[in-house]
């Protein structure tokens, strides 16, 4: 693979022409970019099969590793949500050590389902132990089914699990306990009746917290504590499922609402429920990416104010795992980026990108699949663990923000359709730009790829700038192809998750600009 990286630098050089001309303008310093931490992108696991994320009598090393590669880079706690739907069709049951598991049917649509029943014992959960050192969780107890005595095994069992020492010793916390998924479908799901309403909806979410907190005392602990919402959908009003509803129907005045220290939300921007697919360019336009993540700024706004954090707790492409050809591309790299970045400018901590054993919208698959991903078809030759396209996106984010500790974030403007740019400061001081085509070049497009010349212009002049940039790019060959993607000449397409390459970076003069092709993402980073 590594071998192909010249010759398709040599492709974009021949097939490529300046289209276009545009102007980076940077503040030096940005006091009032948004604060943003290395952990922007993290992920969202399904919970029904939990056992092979995180291996049994042995750590899963595939998938440790693609975790460690971004602990590593951000030089933080890693953060991951383990629930989603799954967490509403689970029972503990101490008989059993780890897990049992039954899924209906796959089918084209969807070759690997959710199971509809989940039996775990107390071993499920001790394999948190298996994860990176330190990192933080929040974990989700079943509401669906409305059984108390069931949502209270759980807790306890979680918090058996996080005291136990081998996870102690690695510093691995559980932060949040999740009490129910996506509670505003229920009505839909058979979980409720017609009538189902916030109102209901925090009369039974207080219910079940009071008895998880009163229990097991979470007011006289650091940790867990709770998350509010986590909702599947906005009303953006007080007159549906929303954050402005539930806190009007009083669920912050509550005992254990004051427990509540994050707001989840979801949000797909598509959907592949029903078979119909979507077009990948149509994910990546950047006016989407801004329109599909502004629509939460009210809920965002009021979250705030009560001073607590806003998180989009599970996204991603186009729900129900994703859609082929889409989903599974370089193309959703480019989109995950820059949604991603997006995001933090309009309050939105940190995005966990949902990731389930083989959906088409992984970042990474953590075990060998025996099926295709598109269509449920028998594989000849299972396909190993990997990474898929947009696991770089996480990489590239990680990098670009850094492990400073202190980093903020700020949007720059480009008068174009397809050109996005964020420039990364630390303490203050820029240090990092990336820019994003988000065009995307088809594989069977006859014509040219086109190039953008980006001019680097300083604000505040009068504090000095940089006079020299290092270079590194994303490489794809194509918006809709499913592998070969290179960063910094690296990848991260290797049988153990580990970076492989020799790393290719271009130091050349911030006066000189920097041209970006088609569906490729450049990282500058200045050097005085």
């Amino acid at each position: 693979m590594l071998s192909m990286v010249p010759s398709i630098l040599l492709a974009l050089a021949l097939a490529s022409f300046v289209c276009a001309d545009l102007g980076a303008y940077i503040p030096l310093l940005a006091p009032y970019a948004a604060t943003v931490s290395p952990t922007l992108i993290s992920l969202s696991i399904e919970q029904d099969n939990w056992i092979q994320w995180a291996g049994t009598t042995s750590p899963n090393t595939f998938f440790y590793n693609a975790l460690d590669n971004l602990r590593q880079l951000g030089g933080e706690r890693l953060w991951i949500r383990i629930g989603a739907d799954s967490e509403d069709h689970t029972n503990y049951n101490p008989n059993i050590q780890y897990s049992e598991d039954v899924f209906p049917a796959y089918t084209n649509t969807t070759p690997y389902p959710e199971a509809t029943n989940i039996t775990v014992g107390y071993d499920y959960y001790g394999l948190i132990a298996h994860l990176p050192a330190g990192t933080r969780v929040w974990w989700g107890v079943n509401l669906g089914r409305y059984n108390l005595t069931a949502a209270y095994l759980e807790s306890q069992a979680l918090l058996t699990a996080f005291a136990s020492p081998p996870v102690v010793a690695q510093g691995t916390t559980l932060e949040y306990i999740e009490i129910g998924n996506e509670a505003d479908l229920y009505s839909n799901n058979g979980a409720r009746n017609s009538s189902w309403n916030p109102i209901e909806y925090t009369r039974e979410w207080i219910e079940f917290a009071t008895n998880i907190s009163d229990s097991f005392d979470l007011y006289g602990r650091t940790y867990p504590k709770l998350i509010g919402g986590a909702f599947a959908n906005s009303a953006f009003s007080s007159s549906g499922f929303s954050p402005q509803a539930i806190i009007g129907a009083g669920i912050l005045n509550s005992a254990p609402g004051s427990l509540i220290r994050t707001v989840s939300q979801h949000h797909y921007s598509g959907s592949f429920c029903q078979g119909s697919g979507g077009l990948l360019q149509n994910l990546m336009l950047k006016s989407t990416i801004r329109t599909n993540v502004f629509q939460f700024a009210p809920d965002i706004a009021v979250v705030r104010s009560y001073g607590l954090d806003y998180v989009f707790g599970e996204t991603n492409s186009y729900a129900c795992h994703g859609a082929p050809g889409v989903s599974n591309t370089a193309g959703a790299a480019i989109w995950t980026l820059d949604y991603s970045l997006y995001a933090s400018q309009v309050g939105i901590s940190r995005l966990h990108f949902h990731e389930g054993i083989g959906y088409k919208y992984n970042l990474i698959q953590p075990v060998a699949l025996d099926r295709s991903i598109i269509d449920g078809s028998a594989l000849a030759t299972p396909i190993p663990a990997h990474v898929q396209p947009q696991y770089y996106s996480a990489i590239i984010a990680t990098e670009a923000i850094g492990s400073s500790g202190n980093a903020q974030v700020l949007e720059l403007q480009f008068d174009d359709p397809w050109t996005s740019g964020y420039a990364f400061y630390e303490w203050g001081v820029l240090r990092r730009a990336l820019i994003i085509n988000s065009q995307a070049y088809l594989n069977g497009t006859t014509t040219p790829r086109n190039t953008t010349h980006v001019d680097v212009n300083f604000i505040g002049h009068q504090l000095g700038g940089p006079t020299e940039m290092q270079i590194k790019r994303l490489n794809i060959s194509y918006a809709d192809a499913t592998s070969g993607l290179t960063w910094g000449g690296q990848t991260y397409e290797t049988n153990d998750a580990r970076v492989s390459g020799i790393l290719s970076v271009q130091t050349v003069p911030v006066s000189t600009g920097v041209d970006v092709h088609e569906t490729e993402v450049v990282m500058l980073s200045f050097i005085a």
